[in-house]
This record gives C-alpha cells, sequence and structure tokens, in this order.
C-alpha cells in the first residue's frame, strides 16, 4: 500500500518554516507528554506549580482528547516536529477573546531541543495565523520569574514588557512575580517586514 504521505508537497505549506513544522496532535503523542512531565524544574515554569506524579492513563487521556483538534476546552492544540518528522514539543491556541481580539498561547519544547531557536520559529507560525487569519489583535502572555528562556523569546519576538504581578505564585516555598508581555498585530507585523520574513502570498 502506498505512503502517501511521501506524496505531500511542503514547498508552500502554511504551517512551516525552513525548522520546525505545526501538525495535530496524535493519540499516539501520548508518550511524549508523559515523559517531559518527569522534567520537574520545565514544568514548574511552565504550569506555575508542582504537579502530582504524572500516569500513562492522565497522558494518554490527554493525546486522546485533543487529538486532530477535537478539544473542547477552547484550545487550538499542536504537536511541534521537526522537517524530519520528529516531534520536538507542543504548542496551544488559548484564552481566545474574539470580542476583544485577545489571546494567549502555550509552548512546551522538548528538552533535548531547547535553545535552537525552535520555540520561537514555532510561535512565529501561530502568531502569524492568530494575527493574519482569525483577525486578532493582542497577545498577551506571562513570564514566571525566573524562567529566562522563555523571557528571551518573548522579547525576539518582539513583545512588550508591559509590568509585573508581584507575589501572584506560591511555589518551592517561595511567592514569585509574574512577568507581563503583549504583542499587538501591528507590532507583529511591523516586526516581521523590517526583517523581511512576513510572505501574504503563500506561507
Amino acid at each position: 500500500m502506498e505512503d502517501i504521505s511521501q506524496r505531500i508537497d511542503y514547498s508552500h505549506y502554511f504551517w512551516q518554516d525552513e525548522e520546525v513544522r505545526l501538525r495535530a496532535i496524535q493519540p499516539e503523542d501520548w508518550a511524549g507528554d508523559y515523559l517531559g512531565k518527569f522534567d520537574t524544574p520545565a514544568r514548574r515554569l511552565l504550569q506555575c506549580a508542582t504537579e502530582l506524579p504524572p500516569t500513562i492513563a492522565g497522558s494518554k487521556k490527554f493525546a486522546e482528547e485533543n487529538a486532530n483538534f477535537s478539544s473542547t476546552n477552547g484550545r487550538i492544540m499542536f504537536t511541534i516536529e521537526n522537517l524530519a518528522g520528529k516531534g520536538i514539543g507542543g504548542i496551544n491556541l488559548n484564552s481566545i477573546d474574539e470580542r476583544n481580539g485577545t489571546f494567549s498561547i502555550g509552548i512546551v519544547i522538548d528538552k533535548d531541543f531547547r535553545g535552537q531557536g525552535y520555540g520561537t520559529r514555532a510561535m512565529n507560525i501561530l502568531l502569524k495565523y492568530a494575527f493574519l487569519e482569525r483577525r486578532l489583535n493582542k497577545f498577551n502572555d506571562y513570564v514566571l520569574e525566573g524562567n529566562e528562556g522563555s523571557a528571551r523569546m518573548m522579547k525576539k519576538l518582539g513583545c512588550v514588557q508591559e509590568g509585573i504581578r508581584r507575589q501572584n505564585v506560591y511555589m518551592n516555598g517561595k511567592y514569585l512575580n509574574l512577568i507581563m508581555f503583549g504583542l499587538t498585530k501591528d507590532e507583529f507585523i511591523e516586526k516581521r517586514n523590517k526583517e523581511g520574513v512576513l510572505d501574504h502570498s503563500n506561507r
């Protein structure tokens, strides 16, 4: 039987750039979710909490409930993969407020692939979708105090630090701040045009 995946032409595909591609979560992605939950420092930065021990059943349920864009919680969930088809993380569009045009994005990059620019690339793809296809106007997000990697990514994307929500998270015996970031559609377009990477014709 022919493997149709070998016939896909990605050369003008919206959901990828030169290094990463976004695709629908599949049930078999449960293993990546499960293994990633053993990285406590990274999970604390992501969830702003110390989670209970992970379970295979919980990760399988997560993958099944979000597979093929079937989520019912208002989140649009993607797996991030490199162009060789290797899963390297996950990203989702969430907190969508159509009336006010605001939204947020959650992202996690697997340990072995951090610090290589994959997160910034995946964020740019999803921001382009939110701003130029969904007609949303303002990206709002926060970074937990001490999450230097995510703070650098926000600034690289062109986000503006809009304030600090002081002592808003209690974790590991300390009260921690949330650093608030924001990016408007006009700021996103201006930055991308300056970099010469915004192409309205195909991707």
